[in-house]
């Protein structure tokens, strides 16, 4: 008979593996399904500057520190993506991952993140790696001293932006509304960035190359103009959608997707847990991800009485 284990966790963002780290120090039997993308959206990130501890720190150094902290306390880690939960009659579940293989559990912890939104333009799925890129921090230096677009209006968007300025001789900042919707303290830095142009009301149309980037048609969304601008490479920073699929048939979910939760990290589930950006309201930022994960922990353990 297979070992019932005390919790599973899905997902390996800050909110994942804070929560394995809590659950590890509990002498909880817990273990982590890694997923797809190893550190979450987290490692996309160029520069954090409000994670405490650290003045600054890229994103993926930030998780590589986390993901050998949980290492270090003998957490097992299985590299694959859960398929579908299974609800027992016993109050359990049993995961299902790769080649038919199987887990059951008492509890769960849902920290499966979200994923980026897509422009859905001509061109966008064609350019993919080929200058369209999600991530400033991985593609970013392939643009040195190049001309690149920056489209959203957001902290992602702005810090993307500021981060390329640091390589590119050009940056065009895009957002379809007349202001920006980032940090007060990340638009005061634009101020000081001689290489960045903001361009308000507009949006872009299509993008065009054959085996690059080479150009895109902005649309003024005021008086429906068109301009062509040549230029090396987009970056998308507008938003994400939550990877919430997984529990669509056994959770309540919001109007968009994300995992309705009290403000315990209990789901309306008993014995499922969930935080970070997977979670509605989620600040969608790292410290938060992590306290969430931090008290889901907590949860957890008095949940299986241990606590």
């Amino acid at each position: 008979m297979n070992t019932i284990r005390d919790n599973a966790i899905i997902g390996s963002g800050p909110a994942g593996l804070t929560a394995a780290i809590y659950l590890s120090r509990a002498m909880i039997d817990s273990i982590i399904f890694m997923g797809p993308s190893i550190g979450g959206q987290l490692v996309t990130s160029p520069l954090i500057e409000n994670y405490p501890g650290f003045k600054s720190i890229s994103g993926c150094d930030l998780m590589f520190n986390i993901i050998e902290q949980v290492q270090s306390n003998n957490i097992e880690l299985i590299y694959e993506s859960v398929t579908n939960i299974v609800v027992n009659n016993n109050n359990t579940f049993t995961l299902e991952y790769s080649n038919n293989n199987q887990l059951v559990t008492k509890t769960i912890l849902i920290a499966t993140g979200a994923s980026h939104n897509k422009l859905n333009i001509p061109g966008e799925e064609k350019l993919a790696g080929k200058g369209v890129s999600w991530c400033a921090t991985c593609d970013g230096p392939l643009y040195r001293n190049k001309k690149v677009a920056v489209i959203g209006g957001g902290n992602t968007a702005v810090i993307e932006a500021l981060f390329l300025s640091n390589i590119a001789n050009e940056v065009l900042l895009i957002h379809r509304r007349d202001k920006l919707r980032a940090d007060l303290s990340d638009i005061a830095k634009l101020n000081n960035k001689n290489n960045i142009k903001l361009i308000y009301n507009s949006a872009i149309t299509n993008i065009y190359g054959d085996t690059k980037v080479e150009a895109i048609d902005l649309l003024n969304l005021l008086d429906n103009s068109v301009e062509n601008i040549q230029l090396d490479a987009v970056f998308v920073a507008i938003g994400t959608n939550p990877s919430s699929s997984l529990v669509k048939n056994i959770l309540d979910l919001d109007k968009f997707g994300y995992i309705v939760t009290d403000s315990n990290t209990k789901t309306s589930h008993n014995g499922i847990f969930a935080a970070g950006d997977v979670v509605s309201g989620s600040l969608k930022q790292a410290i938060y991800a992590a306290g969430q994960g931090a008290l889901a922990a907590v949860n957890i353990q008095k949940y299986l009485g241990k606590r």
